[in-house]
């Protein structure tokens, strides 16, 4: 068990998947956790899970591709509890399939715009808040996406590879003020982002078969990985990547 008593996370994209696994670990742990989502419904469902095992969560409406709403985010979480400590900025968008030369300009600044600016975004008022009071752990959601390519999504590759490269550089900028910036990179996990392919037994075996470990991943499984990093365990870890993908980056 993790311990993060007394501490503050803020959870982006917590309404489902790898998001709400992080945001109930948080609070398993014993953080404050600051629930964040475009989906209202899914985002409260998370919060009264944490409730119901006896944690402290609040949940925060967040569009986070818009700079604003992240800032009206870490100012809500200061206003509730008083202090920033966490956060794990996830929330993404998987965006439509097509080759680069046929990739639509909207879906293009779509995709950027969550996936590469909302990252971006939250980090640039997470870190004056975390500044505060000396310090605190932030861990960015890249995908294995952020090492390699993959075929009919441009946008989504771009992101993820440039998520990686931001948190290298915050991880750089503000290592020695006690803020530690990591990355993860999840392979294919189980969650509604894929929930597509669970009606197409042949794209659900080809999915699985990319990954030596002979499955999908599940959301605890990433979000295991989240505590660690986010924890005083991992206090000699900052600007790395890690992979959390079955083998797949191994072939």
């Amino acid at each position: 068990m993790y311990e993060f008593k007394d501490k503050v996370a803020i959870v982006t994209g917590g309404a489902s998947g790898i998001g709400r696994s992080v945001a109930v670990m948080y609070a398993q742990s014993g953080a404050k956790v600051v629930v964040s989502d475009v989906n209202d419904q899914m985002g409260a469902e998370t919060v009264e899970m944490i409730k119901k095992a006896k944690g402290e969560a609040v949940f925060f409406r967040t569009d986070v591709s818009n700079a604003g709403e992240n800032e009206a985010l870490v100012e809500f979480a200061l206003n509730k509890f008083g202090r920033l400590d966490l956060a794990c900025n996830n929330a993404g968008i998987g965006g439509e399939q097509n080759p680069t030369g046929a990739y639509s300009i909207e879906g293009w600044d779509k995709v950027i715009a969550t996936n590469l600016s909302g990252i971006f975004y939250g980090m640039r008022y997470e870190i004056p808040a975390m500044l505060k009071t000396g310090g605190g752990a932030i861990v960015n959601m890249a995908s294995i996406l952020g090492q390699v390519a993959f075929s009919g999504a441009p946008a989504y590759v771009a992101a993820k590879h440039g998520i990686v490269g931001l948190t290298r550089s915050a991880a750089v900028e503000y290592g020695k003020q006690g803020i530690r910036v990591n990355a993860v990179g999840p392979g294919f996990i189980q969650t509604p982002m894929i929930a597509s392919v669970d009606g197409d037994p042949a794209m659900h075996a080809a999915l699985v078969a990319m990954h030596p470990i002979g499955r999908l991943g599940k959301p605890e499984e990433v979000a295991e990985l989240v505590m660690w990093l986010s924890s005083n365990k991992a206090s000699f870890v900052t600007g790395a990547y890690y992979a959390v993908d079955g083998g797949y980056l191994a072939q």
